[in-house]
């Protein structure tokens, strides 16, 4: 039995220690804050509760599998996990609005027939296809494999989506692309729909990239929604977030909040342990570091948002997921209102209320220096007016300044799954580290951020720990 430290209480930490424990490791989890979930954390006020991080769950058969792994009851026992349908509504800027199914490939076409017009549906869906191609190239490289190598992270740097011939623009003339290789060009390409292109635009975006920097890859991400649905937690992600810590603590996992580890210590060329910043020295034979705070600082987009708490009960019909793209090409705007009776006061104590959780992409602290009145009041100022919502009781706003302070993620990037091409640029770091007994969890380590990726990297860190470091297989 080894003693293994975990830095950082996030749900890829999480997900490494209840894996480690049930493998008969002596497990202690190292947290600087107060709380377990790190960027999937709450905020409550007035009997209202939000999710302050993510607010839905993809591929959730990575937590079904940690349940399935780690103790004799499934996810579903522990949280109640409902499919959203319609799994989104969309406004455009001409003032066209879409609902898209859930869970129905033709559904999606006809629904899209009908609102952007005959043939739309059709381009959508062969996009969809060569996505597929995409996801069925990299799914085990990218999701299901370690990533321990510099030789293995070069394999990942080609973009394995399938190029269409290019257009003859005569007998035998060919015309290129308008423009070079990357998202942008394929749906200037293959979608010929300003709309079409706002609604894959829209959908990465959710992911934390910046449509015009995101490669061709990253139609998987479309896909991958599309394909394997849409799901909430019931009571939010911190009611996954509270099942995840219950069951480490089942597992015999010790968590020691207002714990800030530094570094990892080193003993005869291998891990021997953390230091702590208070000085204090945290001995084990194995270091999984699942924070920031370890190698470069992330690159890439936070997420400026607004909490809402409204006077009335939530409306028939409301779509739980809205995203409206803006006339001026600027991020799209989503709002989140969930059929969730636990999210609000209890009618009968007092007025009916729910919630809403309106948000979008926006520059990290440093691009844009969210400490100004005026840059905040903005912002708030152009996602109120998008979302469009009335009855506002109170509003809270959360910059991505408060992502940093709250999770140590330095200017609060909200790291994007891993994606092959873009020239690495959404390539995580290793699960190994540089030292033997040194390894990765979480957003920063491959395969890269969003809840069913760090769940992941938990299965990935475990396994290279238990199977050793030659280990290639799902755990």
């Amino acid at each position: 039995m080894a003693r293994v430290v975990v830095v950082g209480a996030g749900m890829g930490g999480m997900a490494t220690a209840a894996r480690l424990a049930v493998a008969g490791h002596r497990v202690t989890v190292l947290e600087r804050g107060g709380r377990a979930g790190g960027a999937a954390g709450r905020f409550e006020r007035d009997g209202f509760t939000f999710d302050t991080g993510p607010g839905l769950l993809w591929l959730p058969a990575v937590w079904r599998d940690l349940f399935i792994k780690t103790g004799k009851r499934p996810l579903e026992e522990c949280v109640e996990l409902r499919r959203v349908d319609p799994a989104a509504e969309h406004r455009f800027a001409d003032g066209t609005r879409l609902r898209l199914p859930g869970f129905s490939r033709g559904g999606v076409g006809q629904a899209l027939d009908e609102a952007l017009g005959a043939g739309a549906g059709e381009r959508w869906n062969a996009l969809q296809g060569r996505a597929r191609q995409t996801w069925e190239a990299t799914r085990r490289p990218l999701v299901e494999e370690p990533l321990t190598s510099a030789a293995g992270r070069a394999a990942l740097l080609p973009d394995p989506y399938p190029a269409l011939p290019p257009r003859r623009t005569g007998l035998l003339r060919r015309r290129a692309p308008a423009r070079g290789p990357g998202l942008p060009a394929v749906a200037e390409r293959e979608l010929g729909d300003a709309r079409l292109t706002a609604l894959l635009a829209g959908t990465v975006e959710e992911y934390g990239i910046r449509f015009e920097r995101a490669p061709a890859s990253a139609t998987v991400l479309a896909y991958v929604e599309q394909t394997f649905g849409t799901w909430y937690p019931v009571g939010g992600i911190a009611a996954l977030v509270d099942a995840v810590r219950e069951r480490c603590a089942e597992r015999g996992v010790e968590f020691v909040h207002g714990a800030e580890a530094r570094r990892i210590l080193e003993r005869d060329g291998k891990a021997a342990g953390v230091e702590l910043a208070d000085g204090e020295r945290v001995s084990a034979d194995h270091v999984v570091w699942s924070a920031p705070g370890l190698g470069a600082a992330p690159r890439g987009e936070s997420r400026f948002t607004v909490l809402l708490a409204l006077d009335g009960a939530r409306p028939p019909g409301t779509a739980h997921r809205l995203l409206v793209h803006p006339a001026d090409g600027g991020p799209v705007v989503r709002v989140l209102r969930p059929d969730d009776a636990t999210l609000w006061p209890a009618t009968g104590t007092g007025p009916a209320g729910h919630t809403a959780v309106v948000s979008a992409l926006a520059p990290p602290q440093g691009a844009v220096d969210w400490r100004e009145a005026a840059t905040v009041e903005r912002w708030t100022d152009r996602l109120l007016t998008s979302a469009g919502l009335e009855n506002v009781r109170w509003h809270q706003v959360r910059t991505p300044l408060d992502i940093e302070r709250e999770t140590g993620m330095p200017g609060g990037v909200i790291p994007a799954p891993a994606l092959a091409g873009a020239d690495g640029e959404l390539l995580a770091a290793p699960n190994a580290g540089r030292l033997p007994g040194a390894w990765r969890a979480g957003a920063l380590a491959h395969p890269g951020g969003g809840l069913a990726h760090t769940g992941m990297s938990g299965a990935l860190a475990t396994g290279l720990i238990v199977e050793g470091p030659g280990w290639r297989g799902s755990y």
